[in-house]
C-alpha cells in the first residue's frame, strides 16, 4: 500500500528541511501569504533534492494576517492574484526544470472556496487560464470540488494534524486542540481515514471521508515528530510513501 503524505512549505516557519524528506508530495506559499522568488527557488530546490512533488499553495493576498482571514474581493481581483500566483511559482519551476505536480489553496481561501461558488469559480478559471492542468487539491465533496470536476485532475485532500467537525470542516484554530500535536493521535487519526474512510469529529462522531492525500502543516511545530512516528507506524503495517 502506498500513500501520498503532503505538507505545506516556504512559509517561513523553518521546518522545511526537517520534513521534506519524510513526504511525498509538497505545496510552496507563493506570494499570497508569505513567499518570494527566492523563498520559492529554494523550497522547489529542497524538494527536488529528495524527489519530493511540488505544487503552488495560493493564498488571498494578505501577508499580514497568513492568509488566515477571508478577505472581500471581487471575484475579477480573486482571479487575477490567485493567476499571478500560479504564474509565478510556474516561471521559478520552469527555471529549476520541475514539474508543477499540482495547486492547493491556503488558508482562509481554502476552507472559503470549499464553500462559496463565486470564489471556487475564480480560483477554477485562473487555473485554467494559465494554461496548464495541474492536479487540484481539494476537500472532497466541497463546492470547489464541484466547480472544479470534469475541468482539472483532482486529489482530494484530508488532514493529518487538524481536527474535524462533524459537516468536515476544518475545527477553527481558535478552538483550543483544533491542530494535533500528539503524533500518537495523529497516527490513529490518519490511519483511521486510510485504511477505514472515516475521521472521528471534535464531537466525537465517526464519518465518512475520502482522501487520496494527507496534510502535515509545515508550521505545526509537532510536524516533524508526527512524521517519523507516522513512518514507524506506517512500516509495522505495510504502508509506504508513495
Amino acid at each position: 500500500m502506498t500513500i501520498d503524505i503532503n505538507a505545506d512549505l516556504g512559509e517561513g516557519a523553518g521546518f522545511d528541511q526537517a520534513i521534506m524528506p519524510w513526504i511525498s508530495s509538497c505545496s510552496i506559499a507563493c506570494g499570497g501569504h508569505f513567499g518570494t522568488g527566492k523563498t520559492i527557488a529554494e523550497t522547489i530546490s529542497l524538494a527536488k533534492k529528495h524527489g519530493v512533488s511540488v505544487g503552488a499553495h495560493p493564498s488571498f493576498p494578505d501577508p499580514q494576517n497568513f492568509g488566515r482571514t477571508v478577505m472581500t474581493m471581487t471575484k475579477q481581483e480573486l482571479y487575477e492574484s490567485v493567476l499571478d500566483q500560479i504564474k509565478t511559482f510556474y516561471t521559478i519551476c520552469d527555471a529549476q526544470q520541475v514539474l508543477v505536480n499540482h495547486i492547493k489553496l491556503h488558508g482562509a481561501l481554502y476552507n472559503y472556496a470549499a464553500k462559496d461558488a463565486p470564489t471556487a469559480d475564480a480560483v477554477v478559471e485562473a487555473i485554467i487560464a494559465s494554461g496548464r492542468r495541474p492536479k487540484l487539491y481539494v476537500p472532497h465533496g466541497s463546492i470547489l470540488h464541484k466547480k472544479a470536476e470534469n475541468l482539472l485532475p483532482l486529489e482530494f485532500e484530508a488532514f493529518i494534524d487538524r481536527q474535524y467537525n462533524n459537516d468536515l470542516s476544518l475545527v477553527s484554530r481558535d478552538q483550543p486542540g483544533a491542530v494535533i500535536t500528539d503524533p500518537q493521535v495523529a497516527w490513529e487519526h490518519l490511519y483511521n481515514m486510510f485504511r477505514n474512510g472515516k475521521v472521528r469529529t471534535f464531537n466525537s462522531e465517526e464519518k465518512s471521508i475520502k482522501a487520496t492525500t494527507f496534510c502535515v502543516h509545515g508550521d505545526n511545530p509537532s510536524s516533524v515528530s508526527i512524521l517519523k512516528y507516522m513512518h514507524e507506524q506506517m512500516k509495522q503495517h505495510g504502508i509506504r510513501l508513495k
